[in-house]
């Protein structure tokens, strides 16, 4: 178990969630200095997993759409166009590296079944066995709302579950947790979050200006809760920080890891 930041470095296996606003838009070059790092964990001999959201963000341009629709269908159909997109963008940047990339589509129904669960953790660790970094997200083209994860931070906690991960990495365009919302007077970072503490002085705002996508302050408490509950520690952080995150640097909001049983 990680008992620090310093410790980073030496994780065996890392799960590292991007959202949508970072990686799409105006924000789709933050995929190469993302996939640098993630390189350079994978080199030192890590096991890597990307849970990246950006599916239907992605494919909104491609649609001939202004914004994020609001409907299922049309949600699912950018994620169809989207998902294509983003898994060559990033196969494109790990080429530089000789990294293969796999695709692993999920629902939350496929990690409540005994048997889509188990044939998940199966394909995930072979795909890490063969040194391939899976690229994890939901399968937004079958998922309905009541199926939904409901945002990739509470995906990533599951995946981190799922695999027995050291390290979780929660990254998003924020630098760290704050007190409250970031732009508001008095705000401040909190560094490091015991693994008993409750958070309940901590004042949450919306999901962000970017409006792509569907997490925000609060879902990201709640899967880092979860995976730490799990003895996974879990690191919060801003996407353009990931590379010293992953080195162990002191960056972003520590939540300390309950150990396992």
């Amino acid at each position: 178990m990680l008992r620090s930041r310093a410790e980073v470095p030496t994780a065996r296996r890392i799960v590292v969630k991007v959202g949508s606003s970072s990686i799409s838009g105006p924000n789709a070059g933050q995929i190469a200095p993302l996939v640098d790092a993630l390189a350079a964990a994978h080199a030192r001999g890590a096991e890597v997993i990307l849970v990246s959201s950006g599916a239907i963000a992605t494919g909104i341009p491609f649609l001939q759409l202004d914004a994020r629709p609001t409907d299922l269908a049309t949600q699912q159909a950018a994620a169809a166009v989207g998902q294509n997109v983003l898994v060559y963008r990033y196969q494109e940047s790990l080429d530089r590296y000789g990294i293969v990339a796999g695709q692993v589509l999920l629902t939350a129904g496929d990690l409540e079944q005994p048997i889509s669960r188990g044939n998940a953790m199966r394909a995930m660790e072979r795909l890490l066995g063969l040194r391939i970094l899976p690229i994890v997200n939901e399968n937004d083209t079958v998922a309905t709302h009541e199926i939904r994860f409901g945002d990739n931070d509470r995906l990533a906690a599951l995946v981190s579950r799922l695999v027995r991960a050291d390290l979780l990495v929660l990254l998003s365009d924020i630098d760290a947790l704050y007190t409250a919302p970031p732009g508001e007077p008095g705000a401040r970072p909190i560094a490091e979050v015991p693994a008993d503490d409750d958070l309940s002085g901590v004042r949450i705002g919306d999901i962000g200006a970017a409006g792509v996508g569907t997490g925000g302050a609060a879902t990201k408490i709640a899967a880092a809760k979860l995976a730490a509950d799990d003895g996974t520690a879990v690191l919060l952080t801003s996407t353009a920080q990931v590379a010293q995150a992953l080195s162990g640097e002191r960056v972003g909001t520590w939540f300390e890891a309950t150990p396992r049983s």
